[in-house]
């Protein structure tokens, strides 16, 4: 590994992005059983991998010719990013899109042993073969045309995450939100039901002031689907697509319900409910 110019770091991250994705895609589109654009994006980059394989390459670099140092190295800084990423994301999105909870040697479900030793062994991988090819085929690019990719994908791919990191952020709010929603609904139709219960009982006057705080209570409902309705979007729905194994350790019963009623009929759903 020599010394890289600025383009040529975008690419190694573009190209590694790139062949992440194809990895996860071809994973758990197997484990599927159909095809699954897998990822945080959209379009065919999985951040997670260009940023490892870059951290990888700068971390190794004093000591590369050492492959037992190389792997450590490499599997320490992989393994932290990883650490951080799933943190921050969690905290941010209120969802672990990657989940190690129950394997062995864990640390909060976002590293384990086995994901550490991957790292290590993919970073001997990459730094004494994959990279070998990948620099000399960015290298054989003339500088003008890789200065292009990297103009022509740079826009693209910011374009892209913005738009995800949006609908993550918005599926956060929604499930903090559905949660709220969902507790206000059972306390309303709980009242509800004492007040049907009150209306055999009640006197003719009290009975048509219960009638209408029943029709109050109905409107209250109504509102509450809609704001569930505007919440609902199709960048959350394409989200939880490519994402069929995230869940939310803080909002699980919300979530799983969530998910499920957002990837099969989520209106029809909520208005056989009501």
């Amino acid at each position: 590994m020599g010394i890289y110019t600025i383009t040529e770091w975008c690419l190694f991250f573009y190209i590694y992005s790139f062949i992440g994705w194809i990895w996860e895609s071809a994973y758990v589109s197997i484990l599927q059983k159909r095809f699954v654009n897998r990822g945080f994006l959209k379009g065919p980059f999985l951040p997670i991998y260009g940023s490892g394989a870059l951290c990888v390459l700068i971390a190794v670099l004093p000591v590369r010719e050492d492959p037992v140092k190389t792997f450590l190295v490499g599997m320490i800084a992989a393994t932290v990013l990883e650490y951080v990423t799933g943190a921050v994301m969690e905290r941010l999105f209120k969802v672990r899109y990657w989940d190690y909870t129950g394997k062995l040697l864990n640390v909060h479900g976002y590293i384990c042993l086995a994901s550490a030793l991957c790292w290590g062994a993919m970073s001997l991988i990459l730094t004494r073969w994959v990279h070998f090819y990948v620099a000399e085929l960015v290298r054989r690019i003339p500088q003008p045309y890789g200065a292009w990719a990297v103009l022509v994908i740079t826009p693209v791919f910011t374009a892209d995450f913005v738009t995800s990191f949006t609908a993550a952020f918005h599926l956060g709010k929604f499930l903090e939100k559905t949660g709220r929603i969902q507790e206000e609904l059972k306390k309303l139709l709980d009242k509800k039901a004492l007040l049907e219960d009150s209306i055999q009982e009640a006197g003719e006057k009290a009975r048509e002031q219960i009638v209408q705080e029943l029709r109050e209570l109905y409107m209250k409902i109504g509102q509450q689907k809609e704001r569930m309705y505007r919440i609902y979007t199709k960048s959350v729905r394409g989200l939880l697509k490519r994402n069929p194994t995230a869940y939310s350790s803080r909002y699980k019963e919300t979530f799983g319900e969530l998910k499920k009623n957002i990837l099969e009929n989520w209106k029809k759903i909520m208005e056989d409910r009501f």
